[in-house]
């Protein structure tokens, strides 16, 4: 029986490998008889860029700083009796604030009148004795004419032996007389104008004495300069204060309308000016003077400020500008000091390109490049230059031209001269993305 059973084993193996390779040779046959499968093609999607226009903006964080500052100090010394305002409130230009004691001022203001009363009726009592003076003159005019009349006649009759020497000479000396009481008249005439100009002197410091010391009195009421939002009063009543003291009674602070004071670097600006000087962008002067605001939370401030001027000097620590926007804030949300962001328009770009951020690689040097697929469905690769990022896009202002198909999905393995299949790129929304650009640009 052992000898039997090792006899077969032989027929076994051999008669199992024959069944297996029958069944590979089957197999076999039947792959080679099925037809080849056709290699696919990978799928991208791409964008078509087409030149839009856009306005570009700049972004600079800035500052705000009330429009105008008041430090409220006595123009006058004396006790303040009474404070005017609630503090931290709106106050009116003119409003009065506090009251200095008002007695030693007015005490003033009547000596003064008084004083001016006195002084006018010293130049009515000059400006009579002129009229009396100028009165005289006339009176001797006719006397020193009647006398130079007596003593022609007087020497035809000496020479005529008609008068005695006596009389001759005592004509001549009425005449004389007369002439000196002339002089005499008219002297005192010229002392008493000089009396009056110097009594018209006097009315004339005497009203000034009185407007000084009206003007003094009513620095007693000290009011509000300006119209705007009063702090804190460093005063109370029962207070002595000095005339231009150092440190004022209370500050206001006009916030409407509110200046923000942004830093715009120089680098900036030298940009700008040159994109201007190669046409890249335009300017429109009825709309280029406004600036949306951003406030410190994120949200939109509801109104334009106006930019009104651009600092000339360079600030040496950082590079700098001021750039100065003046803001409406009827409603006082805008304070003193905030933390702002002004959006500066800088002007159009008639032939802006855009490109999704997705659509943008980098190589090993960090260069800025996309691949862009042509008509016949070959990869190709291009490499920008980049402008600025405003959202999820790039602004590209070198690199591409319209009607580029630029591949933004489907990226991965690519390379320059592939061949692919390529397919609109539809947004979740359903709008392609050339539809839905933007107007603006913004540069941060």
């Amino acid at each position: 029986m052992e000898q039997t059973g090792n006899a077969f084993k032989p027929i076994g193996y051999a008669f199992v490998f024959a069944v297996l390779l029958t069944v590979f040779l089957l197999a076999g046959c039947d792959r080679s008889s099925q037809p080849p499968r056709p290699s696919t093609l990978p799928e991208v999607s791409y964008v078509t860029v087409q030149p839009q226009k856009i306005m570009l903006t700049t972004e600079l964080p800035g500052r705000t700083a009330s429009f105008r500052v008041a430090e409220i100090r006595p123009q006058v010394s004396g006790l303040i009796q009474k404070r005017l305002f609630t503090e931290g409130s709106d106050v009116k230009a003119g409003q009065v604030l506090y009251q200095i004691d008002p007695a030693p001022f007015q005490a003033a203001l009547d000596n003064a009148t008084a004083n001016l009363s006195v002084m006018r009726n010293s130049a009515d009592q000059a400006r009579a004795a002129l009229k009396a003076s100028i009165a005289q003159v006339t009176q001797q005019q006719a006397t020193l004419a009647l006398a130079k009349t007596n003593r022609r006649r007087f020497e035809d009759a000496f020479k005529d032996k008609v008068v005695s020497t006596s009389q001759r000479d005592q004509a001549e000396t009425d005449a004389d007389v007369a002439e000196a009481t002339m002089r005499a008249a008219e002297a005192k005439v010229e002392s008493d104008r000089e009396a009056l100009e110097v009594a018209k002197a006097a009315i004339h410091q005497a009203e000034a004495m009185v407007k000084t010391a009206r003007i003094n009195l009513g620095y007693c009421r000290v009011t509000a300069p300006v119209s705007g939002r009063i702090g804190k009063s460093n005063v109370t009543e029962g207070a002595i204060v000095t005339a231009y003291q150092a440190v004022p009674l209370a500050t206001i602070q006009q916030l409407d309308p509110i200046y923000v004071d942004a830093p715009q670097s120089t680098t900036e600006l030298l940009r700008l000016k040159r994109r201007l000087e190669e046409g890249r962008i335009s300017q429109n002067g009825s709309e280029q003077n406004k600036v949306n605001l951003i406030l410190e939370d994120g949200t939109t401030y509801p109104l334009e400020g106006i930019l009104q001027f651009s600092d000339v000097t360079v600030d040496p620590t950082t590079g700098s500008v001021i750039v100065r926007v003046v803001v409406p804030n009827p409603k006082g949300v805008l304070l003193p000091g905030m933390f702002i962001r002004a959006v500066i328009k800088e002007g159009f770009n008639e032939q802006a390109i855009f490109v999704p951020q997705q659509g943008v690689s980098r190589d090993q040097k960090g260069n800025p490049y996309a691949l862009v697929v042509d008509a016949e469905g070959k990869v190709g690769l291009h490499m920008l230059t980049l402008e600025r990022a405003m959202g999820d896009r790039w602004l590209v202002s070198a690199g591409l031209a319209p009607g580029d198909r630029v591949i933004v999905e489907g990226l991965q393995m690519l390379r320059p001269g592939t061949s692919v299949k390529a397919v609109p790129f539809i947004k979740e929304d359903g709008v392609t993305p050339e539809k839905a650009a933007p107007s603006t640009a913004e540069s941060k």
